[in-house]
């Protein structure tokens, strides 16, 4: 069957919601138990435009997961915790503007979290590839920087 990649896209999204997805070989083979041919390069390109990562389960396994919450769905603060956590390496702070340094490829993870958690003094967010700029509201560039780096782990 001839499918648009939106649709491919869409149903790798949810096998990854309703599966264990361990490889690119294993979606290539759930794709095609729906009919839908598509190399491991086609899959790889699918899972880096879905901005899918690597976490591990249970077991030491590791499965792919795309961490964007529903954009309705606010993160519980365990959740952000965890992430920042987990990918958070930097905080710096000029006024009112906090810059967050990842690693590679992961600022986006860190922004929807961020974007999703309610915090009052986080006006919102710019994601790049390692950096992103989280915006405080007016006056509360120190106290918004401090809170992210304590959620994180870091030393202020």
């Amino acid at each position: 069957m001839a499918t648009s990649k939106v649709q491919r896209q869409h149903r790798i999204s949810k096998f990854l919601t309703d599966e264990a997805v361990s490889s690119q070989a294993q979606l290539v083979e759930l794709l095609a138990t729906d009919g839908i041919t598509a190399t491991q390069a086609t899959v790889s390109r699918d899972l880096e435009d879905l901005g899918a990562i690597k976490v591990r389960v249970a077991g030491g396994t590791t499965v792919y997961a795309i961490p964007e919450l529903p954009t309705d769905q606010v993160a519980p603060g365990e959740h952000l915790r965890r992430v920042l956590g987990e990918w958070l390496v930097e905080v710096d702070r000029s006024g009112d503007l906090v810059v967050l340094r990842t690693p590679p490829g992961s600022a986006h993870v860190v922004a929807s979290a961020l974007d999703r958690s309610g915090l009052a003094r986080l006006l919102g967010t710019v994601a790049g590839d390692d950096t992103l700029l989280a915006v405080a509201s007016e006056g509360d560039g120190r106290a918004l920087a401090d809170d992210l780096a304590g959620l994180a782990g870091l030393a202020t």
